[in-house]
């Protein structure tokens, strides 16, 4: 049997990552329990307008709402889940420029592993998912998606997705907020590196009064270059070459201003109550989901 995928999506959502986004799940069934989960809008047992998807059943729910059928051929408990429309919805924000090409892995595909992590969660909690690549403006979206069983339709976009072009974040974000008429959660996954700055681009979020939480990706030769003596460096969206040399002072000073530049976005997150976080493309994926879950900003 042929699922239409490619090679490259084999590569990047292999059996051993979605074996790690089961227990994603997991965790995040834990995680959300209690305030924070009642916290939640649109999953509903036996009402709303539309089937989304089961879960298990649990003492003390209704047994009208149970899928029988299912338990004859499984001989287990399962309540059907109804969606509404006031369900939460969330927009993952994938830069796809192409200064998410460096490195290896490349900052790119560990992007979309993490934006593939965060719409299954996001889809096993029965909410409305778009996946939304920007770079000098937006590309190509997914539309909205539900369910658990849309999961596949999110690797096969994420696998075609290709990075290239410029930065531009508040020309990229600027046009999402004027074509996105339902507020919501954005996750924003990107290195944030931006000649024009990211600060305009957060902040038109925040106005339109969408929960913001800024992933930052980078690779661990950006924090620590290692190198030294003459070069000539390549920019890698403009093609601009300049030449250095690279001395130890040299290197101290430019491993500051790095640590300075990741300081003050999460400075300027803070101060537009938008969540943040930072991570080298070292860290496996996993760890830095949980550490989203963690903050509390995500599937509240």
């Amino acid at each position: 049997m042929t699922t239409g995928r490619k090679p490259q999506d084999d590569v990047l959502f292999d059996e051993d990552f979605l074996k790690k986004l089961e227990y994603l799940f997991i965790v995040s069934k834990k995680v959300f329990a209690g305030q924070l989960r009642a916290e939640r809008r649109g999953k509903k047992v036996g009402s709303g307008i539309e089937f989304a998807d089961h879960r298990d059943y649990t003492p003390g729910d209704d047994f009208r709402y149970i899928d029988w059928n299912i338990y004859g051929r499984m001989k287990k408990l399962l309540l059907r889940l109804f969606e509404e429309e006031e369900d939460l919805t969330i927009y993952l924000m994938l830069d796809a420029s192409k200064s998410m090409t460096m490195g290896r892995p490349s900052k790119f595909d560990y992007a979309r592993r993490v934006v593939a992590a965060l719409a299954y969660i996001g889809l096993a909690n029965l909410d409305r998912v778009n996946i939304i690549p920007f770079a000098d403006g937006l590309k190509p979206q997914l539309t909205p998606k539900r369910g658990k069983g849309q999961i596949f339709r999110v690797f096969e976009f994420l696998g075609a997705a290709r990075a290239g072009g410029e930065t531009n974040i508040e020309t990229s974000f600027r046009n999402f907020v004027h074509q996105t008429r339902r507020t919501g959660l954005v996750a924003v996954v990107s290195d944030f590196f931006d000649p024009h700055g990211y600060e305009r681009g957060l902040k038109l979020l925040r106005h339109h009064r969408f929960e913001t939480f800024a992933v930052m990706v980078c690779d661990p030769v950006e924090a620590r270059p290692g190198i030294k003596g003459d070069l000539r460096l390549l920019d890698t969206e403009t093609g601009e070459e300049r030449l250095a040399t690279v001395s130890p002072a040299v290197l101290r000073s430019y491993e500051e201003a790095f640590e300075e530049y990741c300081r003050h976005l999460e400075d300027f997150c803070t101060t537009i109550q938008a969540g943040f976080i930072r991570t080298l493309t070292s860290m496996p994926f996993e760890e830095l989901v949980l550490q989203v879950f963690r903050q509390g900003k995500f599937l509240k």
